[in-house]
């Protein structure tokens, strides 16, 4: 058993800061251990030195060192509890916190490894159980097992003759608990596996409440969920139920062991091969070897599931190439928004197909770029590169004069706004949603922002203004609401480069117009992904994708007249222009 826990060495490093409090409760465990140690053999003096001789005065003194004794490990084992408690918070705070940067610090193909459930689970019960590990071990982990073979070397030093019918069987027993710790390890590290899949299953029909609601699709819901969680609940108990063998089974030997002790303690007192006093000191160790051996099967379960989960901790701890690559290039003089892509191919990690392929352009400060392209063409994939979220197979990316690789990651990022396809907003106040496109912005900066976004109106229209609470990921805001008040929150760092990926879907044609009107006073270089030819329209240049290369590359006006796809996608729009080119 002790050889597992080599495994949890990187998890149980984050307990060093607290080792003058380990070697504290660790030394009171042993004190509490000492003293419940002496109590049989003392009891053993009583019996023998004062009651069987008769002498009064020798049980007052042994009795009132007994009742000194168990202060001793009363208080030992209340100062002990403190000190395992602290120990274990605080290590299990420093570990979640640690975890959850490493998370933070990851890059997208790295974070893509890792299902979101199944990282959920690592920052909650799997830190939970090695915490858990950790208290127990301060607490009763070494102690039962030093209990057990404390027990055996006192029994030795009462009689040894007896004392052999006592570990007789220890060794049969020591080999059955190694077997038993390998099988609850591989068991419980397969209901961690069992779990993540609840989670994720549990995460995904929240977040899609609605549809199955709009598709009358909870009860099929209801049934996987109950095949996955069936699945979990067999696991579980198949796990529990290897485990349980090991309490009775320890008993069983114990049992036998005690039975052999008495057996022959009998006959022993008959020819004065033992004391009375000697037969109860061993036999109340014995009791001590059993109620610590009771609590083994717990022990084994709690440590076979922390091995499990830390061996999960230490996948995310120890990712390899995992944090996002910091370099610190000389890019200090900023060309305000100019964008280079030069030849560039890419692939996501991990794959060998090429989303995009020789993708060539070039965007001058200021300017405004439409994107458009079939689902799947490569569209986010292209903007992605640019805040170096994933780096270029092949060819280059240059912003603000500079390779992006020769940017450090927080320097290029404070110059790009991005509005994601998908709008996200945070628990809390529509000021706090806003602030994070700037953390010391004023109120000023927030309602400026939010009145380019079309969105300032109807926030002071709440009951409560910019202080109205947001839902979870803005449950109780519109799509279009929740699309423009993302586009302000990228205006309020008054970026240089402004990403829109089709972050503008839920918007009306009236709205809209008025956005982009709004946008035309901003200083800012703008890559917008739009299905929409009256959007593409505005911009200063259309980069026409398909299957992840550029099919044409232009102005409105110059895609009409040279590229089909441009202008079949403008007749299926309806759009006036299209008759002057046809």
């Amino acid at each position: 058993m002790f050889k597992g826990l080599v495994f949890l060495k990187t998890v149980f490093s984050y307990a060093k800061p607290y080792k003058g409090y380990i070697v504290f409760a660790l030394f009171l465990m042993l004190l509490e251990l000492t003293v419940e140690l002496m109590q049989p053999f003392v009891i053993a003096k009583i019996v023998d030195d004062g009651i069987m001789a008769g002498d009064q005065e020798r049980i007052v003194q042994l009795g009132i060192l007994l009742i000194g004794l168990s202060v001793i490990a009363l208080l030992s084992g209340i100062i002990n509890s403190y000190y395992a408690s602290h120990v274990s918070q605080s290590f299990s705070f420093d570990l979640r916190r640690e975890l959850y940067g490493r998370v933070q610090s990851f890059s997208l193909a790295t974070f893509n490894r890792f299902p979101a459930s199944g990282l959920i689970t690592r920052l909650t019960s799997d830190i939970t159980l090695v915490q858990q590990v950790l208290f127990m071990g301060l607490r009763i982990m070494l102690r039962a097992p030093l209990l057990v073979v404390g027990s055996m070397v006192m029994a030795f030093v009462v009689n040894p003759k007896l004392a052999v019918y006592l570990v007789i069987v220890f060794p049969i027993l020591l080999v059955f608990l190694y077997v038993m710790v390998l099988k609850g390890v591989a068991y419980f590290g397969f209901v961690q596996k069992r779990l993540d899949r609840v989670n994720r299953m549990v995460q995904e029909n929240l977040q899609a409440v609605r549809l199955i609601k709009a598709y009358l699709r909870g009860n099929y819901e209801s049934s996987r969920f109950s095949e996955v969680a069936g699945s979990l609940k067999f696991d579980t108990v198949k796990a529990f139920r290897i485990m349980e063998i090991v309490l009775p089974v320890l008993l069983l030997g114990m049992n036998l062991s005690l039975l052999a002790v008495l057996w022959f303690g009998a006959s022993y007192i008959q020819t004065g091969g033992a004391q009375i006093g000697e037969l109860v000191a061993i036999v109340n160790y014995a009791m001590r070897m059993t109620g610590a051996f009771s609590m083994f099967s717990f022990i084994i379960m709690a440590f076979a599931r922390a091995k499990a989960s830390s061996e999960r901790i230490e996948e995310v701890l120890l990712a390899e190439d995992a944090r996002e690559k910091e370099e610190q290039g000389a890019a200090q003089t900023v060309q305000r928004g100019e964008i280079v892509f030069d030849n560039v191919s890419f692939a996501y990690p991990g794959t060998s197909r090429e989303v995009l392929r020789n993708i060539s352009f070039r965007l001058k400060p200021n300017e405004k770029l439409a994107i458009m392209g079939a689902t799947g063409s490569g569209k986010t994939s292209l903007l992605q590169l640019i805040p170096r979220f994933y780096d270029a197979t092949d060819g280059a990316v240059f912003v603000h004069g500079h390779d992006v690789k020769n940017w450090s990651l927080r320097a290029l990022r404070k110059t790009i706004g991005v509005v994601p396809q998908q709008s996200l907003l945070f628990t809390g106040t529509i000021t706090d949603n806003l602030s994070w496109g700037k953390e010391q912005a004023v109120q000023e900066e927030l309602a400026d922002a939010a009145q380019k976004a079309q969105i300032h109106q109807t926030v002071v229209r709440f009951p409560k203004g910019y202080s109205t609470r947001v839902g979870q990921k803005g449950v109780n805001l519109s799509g279009g609401q929740k699309q423009r008040l993302s586009i302000a929150r990228a205006l309020v760092r008054k970026p240089s480069i402004l990403i829109l990926d089709d972050s503008t879907s839920a918007l009306d044609v009236k709205t809209e117009a008025a956005l982009w009107k709004a946008l035309e006073s901003e200083k800012a270089t703008m890559l917008v992904v739009t299905q929409k030819i009256r959007t593409a329209k505005i911009a200063d240049r259309i980069l026409l994708m398909e299957e992840g290369m550029v099919s044409a590359y232009g102005t409105h006006e110059h895609l009409m007249k040279h590229s089909e796809l441009y202008r079949q996608i403008a007749l299926s729009q309806q759009e006036e222009e299209v008759d002057e080119y046809v």
